[in-house]
């Protein structure tokens, strides 16, 4: 979720540097935002909370932007390229990294000169854009997320009477249902920011921001959006979960089977697993921010911006990180990875016959979606 919501740094620079010159501006400050006071931030040192912005917003978000587009798009294309590896598990993975992508594009690099700049230069319009874009991306990940929850708990509780609905065909047509519901439930977050004017040092600035002016409820707004966003999704998730749990502790009906078919769920398992929980980890942190925010319950101190702007990193790296996930916990995906790297001319493998033997046996029977990873 990107800082514009909570205007906290296109009003929070220039507040201080009023502060700083000996401005009291009581009305200005309900004006743009009733959330903060300017007493709020007498305390606070202009020049360090600069230096530190300064210095922290370029390295990390660039490095998050760069990161992401290079590993995203690696996922997408090496899934792409290798028929092997087509699944309804690693279609979902594209769709998350086409998600991830499109935050990297539209979302990052636009938060980090929000967060540099005193004003917002890129006008109404892109403002209106990029706030709808924040929010579309977040619920498209999480919802992934969801669908790659239910896709292996219908791989691990119902092995067969999935079969015939963990396809391709079927994983399609839920990711674009999907992306429909969300594109349209966001449209509201569009309308409800704008570009404002603000002055300073006698002229006028503008900035992104949430339109409190215009009748938006800011608290309406946070609360359901971590709701939708987190809230939600991870009670899903937990739920398939559980239910997967109970399932592997009691081991397949019939126990019919077969002990690779079962490690290869249990590893595709493990990597969502892996997957959510970081993604948990990471939004955690801002998401309960913005919300205490919105409520006036987050006390602005130097430790507790300087921890705003670290949760803010942390939540924006999530989008560069699933591509080292897959690479950590699928041997498919690191060999796919070489294959591209290298040009399609990896280093011949050396399995030995009995193994070849068995991959041969478990991607040809009706569990190949689970054990393509």
């Amino acid at each position: 979720m990107s800082e514009f919501e909570t205007t906290v740094w296109p009003l929070l620079e220039p507040q201080m540097q009023m502060m700083a010159e000996g401005f009291e501006n009581r009305t200005w400050a309900k004006m743009m935002n009733n959330t903060y006071e300017p007493e709020d931030l007498y305390h606070l040192s202009p020049t360090t909370i600069e230096r530190v912005v300064s210095m922290m917003v370029p390295v990390f978000f660039g490095f998050i932007g760069l990161a992401g587009l290079l590993g995203n798009g690696l996922v997408v294309l090496v899934v792409a390229a290798n028929q092997s590896m087509r699944s309804t598990t690693n279609l979902l993975i594209i769709n998350l990294a086409a998600a991830d992508l499109l935050f990297v594009v539209f979302c990052v690099p636009f938060t980090a000169v929000d967060y540099v700049l005193p004003e917002w230069p890129f006008g109404d319009y892109w403002c209106k854009f990029v706030q709808y874009m924040i929010v579309v991306t977040a619920h498209a990940s999480a919802y992934t997320l969801v669908l790659m929850s239910l896709d292996r708990f219908l791989a691990v509780v119902h092995p067969i009477t999935s079969m015939s609905i963990r396809t391709e065909r079927n994983a399609s047509i839920a990711i674009s249902f999907t992306w429909l519901v969300i594109l349209t439930t966001a449209i509201p977050v569009a309308i409800s920011h704008g570009v404002l004017s603000y002055p300073r040092q006698g002229g006028e600035y503008t900035a992104c921001l949430f339109l409190h002016n215009k009748g938006y409820s800011l608290v309406a707004f946070h609360v359901s959006f971590f709701l939708s966003s987190y809230v939600v999704p991870l009670s899903l998730i937990s739920f398939l979960y559980m239910g997967m749990l109970v399932r592997l502790w009691k081991g397949a009906p019939g126990g019919r089977a077969s002990a690779e078919s079962r490690r290869g769920k249990k590893r595709v398992t493990r990597m969502v697993v892996v997957v959510v929980l970081v993604f948990a980890f990471c939004w955690c942190p801002i998401q309960v921010i913005l919300l205490l925010k919105s409520l006036k319950l987050y006390e602005l101190t130097h430790a507790s911006i300087i921890f705003q702007i670290v949760s803010h990193v942390l939540a924006y790296t999530n989008s560069c990180i699933n591509p080292v996930l897959y690479a950590f916990l699928s041997d498919n995906f690191r060999k796919a990875f070489r294959k591209v790297v290298w040009c399609g001319r990896p280093s011949a493998p050396t399995i030995p016959p009995a193994a070849q033997t068995k991959t041969t046996r478990t991607t040809g029977n009706g569990t190949s979606n689970a054990d393509a990873l």
